[in-house]
């Protein structure tokens, strides 16, 4: 396993370090994952798995703290192994107090590392200050701040002793170390002399107080609090009781939410920036996850689609600097990082290059194509870029370490379906996963979401001045927009993709918009069968008339299946101009060239009563359910006692258990069934699904003359066999293509046909189409005698062709007691040498295991464990590469990516050069600044 792609789930801490340029996010699960200029990534694992609190750098070092939710920190360390930065951990400790001290006593709810870099101050729930040294978490006792001492030092007609409960903020005076500001929830703050242990200035709120932020000259500091107000305090030099400059309320007069961050950065013009989470009214929009932005007369509430978790501001951090200067605000939501420009007007927001939210709408299908020639990629990039005209051009800020990674050795797409009818274009070349271009579907249909529909249109007085950012939008106009399954052909631009609904799109690349008319056709799967009724979604209604589409794939055929069931499987072949599709149902061949359905064969057994009922007329009130399932077992019983009585009807009997069975039939889930490996009989449901389609330019009728041909293997172990006549160039838009039945192959085990493949003379798999045309791979070889393989859940078994005689056979469940869940072909380069390579088959199985099996003899190579047997989605989601990788789903929202093969590896690696920092803490030396950015 290499790298992680995608949004980390469950996201709930975050920190940055202006030092490093490096940001640090941790998440619920115990992980840590750091990451700089685009490559540079870094990941770790506390061993207790709990949830990561906050994160805090170590000033001007190459170390982070983290808390966790079991109230332990954990230091780590960025070394330099093998030429390359490695991220380790260095210590752990856990804050005890004295013996039978309440749990609060030392419960940690603020974390402040001293840019002395010697010590960390540990704010707790009791209201006393710990300090313990770095790097060994020993505890001084005698530089604590008890809340005793703090009390001591502030009028008693000012505050009790639950003024002093709970510490809410720690922050350092930036011009002065020896002095901190110390915030208690209830409203009291202090500021403290390290030096002389005494309380200099204390500062009365009025409000339940939430955080603080020093202003950049340490002349005054802001406090936010829990009713939505914001005060700033002056810091003067003599001992006067201060009084607030001013008490605002943004979003006031009537009841707000809490102010839980806030920063005051200022400027050369002399407007500040002022930024702060929430504070929104709460009977309005009470709901909302927002960070406003104040410059002047500016004023933007940033509306995000999930709860804001934390964010920081990029600012100029010289201390020779005399203003803050904020470039970017990077903010870190439940389900997305969004970044906003400061720099440019409007605030627009900036594309990251990773860390993609990968689930803005639910993941349905993935498809991988590897070694993507230039012109295609060029052209997936220019409509690509047509689509990001609105996210600012400023470089990617966090921009810390160095990639010291090779260059990709080629291009390679992974492409996502998506619920909400979209498939996504990512860059899978390198470490990096980056959005290149989004296609949507919708636009062929008819939807209840209307396309002009702008959730950002905002009118001229609205207040407050919200604005939507960010892509996560989980929820589907319409589920049956759901892709399900996608091929692209890489040498002639053609894409097919296939949805929940039966519908099947052929598209082509267009380098412009355009507006031009979808032909339809439909293909009947039903049409020679009787008594059937479809009991499941109806098909998407489409647009009449021309429709308008933005550069990049443009549909020109859609085929839509009857019933309009999910589409299982899909194939093309752009060279034919022919796509293959099938469903529960059936499949069928339609030729795209001449926009004409050429056959459909159904495959539904009379017993196929679960293929009639869709997916989406599944979801049943749990009352219902209940009841029904109370019905049954009531119905079960009075047929058995019926039974035992012996004296009853034998009609009645018969006719009970029929309506039992029946029910019983029509309620079953589609949950994959635990089932004995042997022979299963033709009643078994479900067993006219078709699993996959495979074209193939092989020996079917003879073995003198090769044609065209299609190959479809459903889930009862059956294997269809189509001869097509394809016409030759010069005549293809006159004749059309026809097909006829050439073989039918029964399994005798009755598995579910997972694969099928063709080998040529040579023993080696037959070229992709097209791929000959462009001198990317040898001609087949048509001499010698071509093989069959067809690889069931259970077993692989290879066929002489034209004959069809069994040949050889390895049994998988039999012997091993798994079933194949994935297989492909996978081409094996040796690290040594260029000329040597192999063409082997990779397996997934329901254990989650990873098996390489030789081709043609079929002898297991070797074996991996890979994705936990209990992570059903994490299997059902992987997909592999053409050269020994693959990607599977670890969470909603992030692929993991491993490598089969030593010679195709794409890892992190990477290195943080710490700069030089001078004798005193607080100004970096410039050369070593100056350095680091070079690098970076």
């Amino acid at each position: 396993q290499t790298v992680e792609h995608g949004f980390p789930h469950q996201p709930s801490a975050l920190g940055y370090s202006p030092f490093l340029r490096l940001m640090a996010i941790g998440t619920r699960s115990g992980a840590i994952k750091l990451y700089g200029a685009p490559g540079v990534e870094f990941m770790g694992l506390h061993e207790e798995n709990n949830t990561v609190m906050q994160i805090h750098f170590i000033p001007d070092q190459c170390q982070l703290v983290t808390l966790l939710d079991d109230n332990s920190l954990h230091l780590w360390s960025l070394k330099q192994h093998g030429g390359a930065s490695e991220l380790r951990e260095e210590h752990r400790f856990t804050l005890k107090g004295p013996p039978g001290s309440p749990p609060s006593a030392t419960q940690i709810t603020a974390v402040l590392p001293h840019s002395s870099r010697e010590v960390l101050y540990l704010g707790t729930e009791s209201g006393n200050i710990f300090v313990v040294e770095l790097p060994s978490f020993r505890v001084l006792e005698d530089r604590a701040i008890p809340s005793e001492a703090v009390l001591q030092r502030v009028p008693e007609d000012n505050c009790n002793r639950r003024s002093c409960e709970l510490v809410e903020a720690l922050r350092e005076h930036p011009k002065n170390p020896d002095q901190i500001l110390i915030g208690y929830s209830r409203g009291l703050i202090v500021l403290w002399d390290l030096q002389n242990n005494k309380a200099t200035h204390h500062f009365l709120g009025s409000q339940q107080l939430e955080n603080l932020y020093w202003q950049r000259d340490g002349s005054k500091f802001i406090s936010c609090h829990y009713d939505g107000s914001y005060t700033q305090w002056p810091v003067s030099s003599d001992n006067r009781q201060p009084e607030p400059l001013e008490n605002t309320v943004p979003y006031g007069p009537f009841p707000c939410k809490a102010i839980s961050k806030i920063y005051w950065q200022t400027t050369k013009n002399g407007l500040p920036y002022i930024i702060f989470q929430g504070g929104m009214p709460r009977a309005s929009y009470g709901d909302r996850h927002s960070i406003s932005v104040i410059h002047g007369s500016q004023q933007t509430a940033f509306d995000f689609t999930s709860r804001v978790i934390d964010f920081f501001i990029i600012f100029s951090s010289e201390p020779t600097a005399e203003f803050d200067d904020p470039s970017a605000m990077v903010v870190l939501a439940e389900e997305e990082l969004v970044v906003i420009d400061l720099k440019t007007a409007g605030w627009p927001a900036v594309h990251p290059p990773y860390l993609a939210s990968l689930h803005c709408s639910a993941i349905t299908c993935s498809h991988h194509v590897s070694n993507i020639p230039l012109k295609l990629w060029e052209r997936i990039i220019s409509a690509g870029s047509k689509q990001n005209i609105h996210y600012s051009s400023m470089p990617w800020p966090i921009d810390g370490g160095t990639n010291i990674a090779p260059d990709p050795p080629q291009r390679d797409l992974l492409l996502t379906g998506h619920e909400d009818g979209t498939v996504r274009f990512w860059d899978a070349s390198g470490v990096c996963l980056h959005l290149l271009y989004k296609l949507s579907t919708v636009r062929v249909f008819l939807t209840d979401a209307d396309p002009n529909d702008n959730m950002n249109t905002l009118g001229e007085d609205e207040w407050p001045p919200l604005r939507k950012v960010g892509t996560f939008d989980p929820y589907s106009d319409d589920p049956r927009l759901g892709i399900q399954k996608i091929y692209l052909c890489k040498y002639s631009g053609y894409l097919a993709v296939a949805g929940t609904a039966g519908q099947v799109l052929v598209m082509e690349l267009n380098d412009e918009d355009a507006e031009h008319v979808v032909d339809h056709a439909e293909a009947d799967l039903l049409q020679d069968q009787e008594g059937y009724r479809w009991k499941g979604h109806e098909k998407l209604k489409t647009r009449d008339g021309p429709v308008r589409f933005e550069a990049g794939f443009q549909p020109f055929v859609l085929v839509q299946c009857q019933p309009p069931a999910v589409v299982t499987s899909l194939a093309l072949h752009s060279e034919w101009r022919l796509v293959a599709f099938g469903t529960s149902h059936g499949f069928g061949l339609f030729d795209h060239q001449q926009k004409r359905l050429v056959f459909v064969k159904c495959t539904l057994h009379p017993s196929d009563q679960l293929a009639l009922e869709g997916p989406l007329s599944r979801v049943k009130s749990l009352k219902k359910s209940l009841r029904q399932s109370f019905r049954r077992i009531r119905r079960s019983r009075v047929s058995s006692r019926k039974r035992r009585g012996g004296g009853g009807n034998a009609s009645e009997v018969q006719e009970a258990n029929a309506k039992f069975d029946q029910d019983t039939l029509q309620e079953m889930e589609l949950a994959p069934v635990q089932r004995k490996i042997e022979a299963r009989s033709a009643e078994d449901s479900f067993t006219g699904f078709v699993r996959t389609l495979y074209f193939a330019d092989t020996f079917l009728r003879d073995s003198s003359r090769h044609c065209p041909s299609l190959w479809a293997g459903t889930n009862g172990g059956t294997v269809y066999a189509f001869c097509l006549r394809v016409p030759p160039a010069e005549r293809r838009m006159d004749e059309p293509v026809r097909a006829e039945q050439a073989k039918e192959i029964q399994l005798m085990h009755r598995a579910p046909v997972v694969g099928i493949l063709v080998l040529d003379g040579r023993s080696t798999p037959l070229p992709e189409p097209l791929e000959v045309a462009h001198d990317l791979s040898k001609s087949p070889d048509m001499q010698g005698s071509h093989q069959l393989l067809v690889v069931s859940e259970e077993q692989f078994k290879v066929f002489t062709l034209p004959k069809v005689s069994s040949k050889l056979k390895l049994k998988l469940t039999a012997l091993e007691g798994c079933r194949v869940r994935k297989v492909t072909v996978a081409n094996f380069g040796s690290c040594k040498t260029d000329d040597y390579s192999e063409n082997d088959l990779a397996v997934l199985t329901n254990l989650g295991d990873i098996q390489i099996i030789s081709l043609p003899f079929l002898k297991l190579q070797i074996r991996y464990p890979c994705i936990r047997k209990e992570d059903v989605s994490g299997i059902a989601s992987c997909v592999f590469t053409k050269y020994g990788q693959g990607f599977y789903l670890i969470s909603p929202s992030e692929f993991e990516r491993f490598s089969l093969s030593t010679k195709w590896l794409v890892e992190p690696r990477c290195i943080v050069d710490m700069p030089e920092v001078t004798s005193n803490n607080h100004v970096h030396n410039k050369s070593g600044v100056e350095n680091a950015a070079k690098k970076s």
